[in-house]
């Protein structure tokens, strides 16, 4: 009950809990902001009073003003099940009798665990959840889906700190995170109970293989801060820390694959929703002169994930390699943006050359369809610069009859004296030639031995063999991954199996040893200088996550160049 005005006098009943069961306790507490006198508890109907009352004073001052609270508590056993009412408690303050409310309490029957027996860690594992959120458990091949973190909160705990332990790798997906800018409590319900939650962790994950695929869990080392039933000195409630694992559990989503009705021909791995064109930055130019044409694919999808078509040119137009350009952002929705390939195009002959129209293909998961869209076709007009061989055979057979002009240097002098010189004969037999043949085999005997002692000693080289073979062996595959410059997975293929034979080679180990640690250890102690090393675990790596994404043509030489360097640079420090 409470009086009106800035001396407001309070006094009311506070219970631990509105429902219990039959083996655990309940608190009582009878809380006054005033002194009082004449306290009268009520009788407690249908509950044994096992302790009390404990009498409780609190007082302070705060900026000149007083804070004053006096409690009278009970620790109570419930007698039997069903539901009972805490009556009214009375007091004398200030000479006026003061009176709390009634309460309802719920007796259930016995739990397998009471509350009051329950531990710090008890409390924390009923209190403390740790949720991955899926956005969608059965996608298409190459669809985005987003999972979202959220460690969910109990009222009657806090988090002091956390700590991850183990964060999950989602193989057989493409993944990217989402930052989350600040950690920022909100309110909601898990299981129907209300909660605060704060999201930890957003990612994007694209399914890069079909059927069930497990996420890995997300696992945190959390501190909890848990309330005691004791109180300090001041009245204080305590607390009790500790320190709990939670994890978001495996979740298994189920990737459907791409239906192969209907699936057009160029269909090249695109899902998603997008638009596609093909452009020219002038139509009409002289030769020699360039100009830029740009097939460009925009939307919403899996952007980073498939290859633009390739534009097709009549074989008189010059063309360059494309220069790819990427302007993709990763959101809670996916990739949207655009990718291009723009190519510079040089005509060398006068005419008109036509483009062919060029199609694009991809799924959209959400009609479920396959689209093919086509771009226009496009006529580069050459306007000055010299015919073509095929237009100068055409003029040269409607001229065929031409005038003979007569040249001053048509005709040259007869020469009346004659530059002749006699042809003598030689004979082979005790010529010099003659003798050095017969000598040759005499000079050949002393090499001859030479040859063999160090083939011999070749030979007997069992372990200088087994390099030489693997050297040979590692430039063979380099010279592989060569050949397969431009198609990405050729070419990382053949380029991790040169890198693995050379060590096989110049390490003396086989390939079952080889693991990144293990390289590098034995790196160490072979002294190759550290940037050496890094080169060489780098290509290693590329070569890994190539397999999950994609590499422009510009990356692939690169690498190539780097293993060359790196191989080189190893063979001076071995």
């Amino acid at each position: 009950m409470m009086a009106q005005g800035n001396d407001a006098v309070t006094f009311e009943m506070k219970l631990s809990k509105p429902k219990l069961g039959l083996n655990e306790r309940l608190r009582v507490d009878f809380v006054m902001n005033r002194d009082g006198d004449n306290f009268n508890p009520p009788d407690f109907e249908g509950f044994k009073v096992i302790m009390g009352p404990s009498q409780s004073i609190s007082s302070s001052w705060i900026n000149g003003v007083r804070s004053y609270s006096k409690s009278y508590s009970y620790t109570l056993s419930p007698t039997a099940k069903g539901k009972f009412t805490i009556k009214q408690a009375t007091i004398v303050i200030g000479g006026e009798t003061y009176k709390s409310l009634a309460s309802e309490v719920e007796v259930t029957a016995a739990v397998d665990k009471p509350s009051d027996q329950m531990t710090a860690d008890d409390v924390a594992d009923e209190n403390l959840h740790l949720v991955a959120e899926i956005s969608k458990t059965d996608p298409f091949l190459n669809e985005a889906i987003t999972v979202i973190y959220k460690l969910y909160v109990s009222p009657n705990i806090s988090v002091s700190n956390y700590q991850p332990l183990d964060n999950p790798t989602y193989n057989n997906f493409w993944s990217q995170d989402i930052k989350v800018s600040a950690l920022s409590a909100q309110n909601g319900t898990y299981k129907g109970k209300p909660y605060r939650y704060v999201i930890l962790k957003r990612v994007v994950l694209y399914p890069q293989k079909s059927g069930k695929l497990d996420i890995e869990p997300l696992s945190l080392d959390v501190t909890v801060d848990v309330p005691t039933g004791r109180r300090d000195f001041f009245g204080q409630r305590m607390y009790a820390q500790t320190n709990k694992t939670v994890s978001a559990g495996n979740r298994t989503i189920n990737v459907k694959p791409l239906p192969l009705a209907d699936q057009p021909s160029d269909f090249n791995g695109a899902v998603g929703d997008f638009d596609f064109a093909v452009t020219t930055s002038k139509k009409s130019l002289n030769a020699t002169e360039s100009l830029q044409a740009t097939v460009e694919v925009n939307g919403k999808g899996n952007l980073k994930l498939f290859k633009l078509p390739e534009l097709e040119l009549p074989s008189s137009l010059e063309v360059y390699e494309p220069e790819f350009t990427e302007g993709v952002r990763t959101t809670l929705a996916g990739m949207q943006g655009k990718v291009s390939n723009q190519y510079t195009i040089v005509p060398s002959f006068r005419g008109k050359y036509p483009i062919a129209p060029l199609s694009f293909s991809f799924f959209n998961p959400t009609t479920e369809k396959y689209t093919t869209l086509t771009s226009d076709e496009i006529v580069i007009n050459v306007l000055e610069g010299p015919l073509s061989s095929d237009s100068n055979s055409d003029a040269s057979t409607n001229s065929s009859k031409q005038s003979v002009v007569a040249s001053k240097n048509q005709f040259n002098f007869i020469k009346l004296t004659p530059n002749l010189t006699s042809r003598s004969i030689s004979y082979f037999f005790g010529s010099t030639s003659f003798y050095l043949w017969l000598l040759c085999p005499l000079l050949l005997i002393p090499l001859a031995i030479v040859f063999r002692k160090k083939r011999d000693a070749i030979v007997g080289d069992v372990a200088g063999n087994k390099i030489r073979r693997a050297n040979k062996l590692a430039r063979k595959y380099l010279s592989a991954a060569k050949k397969q410059l431009g198609n990405k997975d050729s070419f990382y293929v053949a380029l991790e199996r040169a890198l693995h034979n050379y060590l096989k080679a110049k390490l003396k180990i086989e390939t079952s040893d080889f693991s990144k640690d293990k390289i590098v250890e034995l790196l160490h102690k072979k002294e190759i200088e550290k940037s050496t090393i890094q080169g060489f675990i780098a290509l290693l790596e590329n070569c890994e996550a190539a397999r999950y994404s994609p590499f422009s043509d510009v990356q692939m030489q690169a690498d190539y160049a780097t293993a060359s360097e790196v191989i080189s640079l190893m063979d001076k420090q071995l």
